[in-house]
């Protein structure tokens, strides 16, 4: 049955036909837009009543085309190189199935399909299923998907379904899109070329990884920048806004390293997971990849090693434990800091005494410069007297002990094994910490 519209003639009165025929007009205009809003209205109340009252009683287009609030950008997907990084509209387009999905309208979208409502139109770029996905609406994804979706369909922006589960409540609808044919190693189309696994690992999700592991993700894929899904967990794994260390990103490298990931691969500028843990300071991370076997040594496109990233960063990360950062590294076989440059660390590393020394104990020898004294701050060098009178008396002409002489000796065999290699010497413990560098506060 189509609308209705009635009309007050005493509102005309003394108009010619023209006007008439304008009045009209806007009084249809007026109608169709209270419809609309009051379609739209039941589609995000999830009233299924008042849908099938309106697609009983009127004309409307099911498919009809909606502007709704959407600040968050859930219905819109942007071609990249269209708009500018970040660009944000507070509303988008989207059909009455998109809204279903966007609100979590089930016996609506029921409705909408069995009376053959479009499933895979793009209004503003997304499918009904990347937006049901997007929001982590499985019971959703499901309903989609047994009316036909596909669950492989790229949405403008270059990414499949699976690429927009994103959250751990996502884990359903991702076993519904693989149930039915979504594919685990599908590269994004666009410049990240990111599989799922990829996406997974740079919001930190251990489910998701889990899963697609699972059903045969390809663990050491690059993308476009020849980054692994362990490079891009290790990367994100710290949050530089909030300065705190990601767990659920941790469990994805453990994950990723237990089902077999190489962790010595690199990406585009020769850097590996543990150039992007050092540069994040993150210490936990930083042993996982050691223990998986990971080369302390590895040197990126510029010639640093990871030990190198980590004094860049020592004095911007306050979440972090750069002393076992640095020893963790040195006992894997990591490079040591060309002596003649040494005063860089105590630039670097003046406000961590622990950390330099450490470092210091790294060498059999190494002789202080001008440069020093003048590397480290005044409050610093007033706050730890004591280790840095130490420091500066050790590294001039003295010899340092026998007991230091020998830690070396022992290290110099161990090389890149010192970390597991000490524990089999059967010597007591504190001889073993002493090896490992572990800090007492002054340096002998």
């Amino acid at each position: 049955m189509g609308l209705i519209f009635s009309h007050d003639d005493g509102a005309v009165t003394g108009l010619g036909p023209a006007s008439m025929e304008g009045a009209s007009r806007v009084s249809r205009e007026q109608a169709l837009r209270q419809l609309k809003a009051r379609f739209l209205r039941a589609l995000q109340e999830n009233d299924a009543e008042e849908v099938e009252t309106i697609l009983d009683t009127t004309s409307i287009d099911i498919d009809t085309v909606f502007e709704v609030e959407d600040q968050n950008m859930v219905l819109a997907s942007y071609k990249q190189g269209y708009w500018l990084p970040g660009y944000k509209l507070e509303s988008s387009w989207a059909m009455g199935i998109h809204v279903c999905m966007m609100h979590n309208s089930l016996e609506c979208a029921l409705v909408l399909l069995e009376r053959g409502a479009a499933i895979s139109r793009m209004p503003n770029g997304k499918t009904p299923l990347h937006v049901a996905c997007e929001v982590s609406h499985g019971d959703c994804v499901a309903l989609l998907l047994d009316h036909g979706a596909r669950a492989n369909r790229i949405s403008l922006s270059g990414h499949a379904a699976l690429h927009y589960c994103i959250t751990k409540e996502s884990l359903d609808c991702a076993r519904h899109l693989i149930v039915r044919g979504a594919e685990v190693n599908m590269a994004s189309q666009n410049n990240d070329e990111d599989t799922p696994l990829h996406t997974a690992a740079r919001f930190g999700i251990p489910e998701l990884t889990a899963l697609y592991l699972s059903h045969g993700a390809d663990i050491n894929k690059g993308n476009a920048r020849l980054e692994t899904p362990l490079i891009v967990a290790a990367y994100w794994a710290f949050c530089t806004r909030e300065q705190i260390f990601s767990p659920d990103h941790h469990l994805v490298c453990r994950l990723l390293l237990d089902h077999g990931a190489n962790p010595d691969l690199q990406e585009e500028d020769n850097k590996t997971a543990l150039h992007k843990a050092a540069w994040n300071a993150d210490h936990v991370l930083i042993e996982m990849l050691l223990a998986a076997g990971a080369d302390a040594r590895a040197m990126d496109i510029n010639g640093c090693s990871p030990i190198q990233y980590l004094l860049k960063v020592t004095q911007v990360r306050p979440a972090s434990i750069p002393e076992l950062c640095y020893q963790l590294l040195l006992n894997h076989g990591g490079p040591r800091v060309y002596p003649p440059q040494f005063h860089k660390v105590l630039q670097s590393c003046h406000d961590f005494p622990r950390a330099v020394e450490i470092l210091i104990n790294s060498y059999e020898h190494i002789r202080s410069t001008k440069k020093w004294k003048t590397a480290i701050a005044d409050e610093s060098y007033q706050q730890h007297k004591e280790l840095y009178d130490s420091l500066f008396a050790v590294c001039s002409n003295t010899p340092r002990t026998l007991a230091h002489l020998a830690r070396c000796a022992i290290r110099g065999q161990l090389k890149e094994h010192c970390h597991q290699g000490v524990h089999e010497l059967g010597i007591p413990p504190p001889l073993v910490r002493y090896i490992l560098l572990e800090p007492e506060g002054i340096i002998y």
